[in-house]
């Protein structure tokens, strides 16, 4: 696939992973989630959210953020801030990207977001004096608009 995958950093509501597990499932994306997770995976609000969608999702647990990068030593990494300066729009994703996110409702820890192999932080621009979007709605709008650039390859 041509998709860069998505990361969810130390999720803690099982539902939005739930629904990132579908997310997943209907674009062919790989979705990583970095330990330690908030909810177990055989959590029932986990299986609800995610419907039957999970046997075809492709879905890889890591046990910290190094892990991760280990597991991608190549890939280029997009951290999603609401502070960031660069917008989602503005970046030509490729295959092997990382697009990570943080939990709700703290965001990337600092440590992440300066991490040396973080090549740039992205934004989905809002309104003024918004707080964020939900953690699978913003992935959501960012993995769709990666796709889009490569115009909806594989897809229907």
């Amino acid at each position: 696939m041509t998709l860069p995958d998505l990361a969810f950093f130390e999720p803690r509501i099982a539902g939005n992973t739930g629904n990132a597990i579908r997310l997943s499932a209907v674009t062919g994306t790989t979705l990583h989630l970095v330990e330690p997770l908030g909810f177990d995976l055989s959590e029932p609000k986990l299986r609800r959210a995610g419907l039957d969608y999970h046997d075809l999702a492709s879905v890889v647990v890591h046990a910290n953020f190094e892990a991760l990068l280990a597991a991608r030593p190549d890939a280029r990494v997009y951290a999603f801030e609401v502070d960031a300066t660069t917008r989602y729009t503005d970046v030509a994703y490729g295959p092997g990207d990382i697009l990570l996110f943080g939990p709700e409702p703290t965001g990337l820890p600092d440590e992440v977001v300066t991490h040396p192999r973080v090549t740039d932080r992205v934004k989905i621009p809002m309104l003024p004096s918004r707080r964020s979007l939900n953690l699978t709605s913003s992935a959501s709008i960012a993995i769709y608009e990666a796709w889009r650039q490569v115009g909806f390859t594989g897809g229907e």
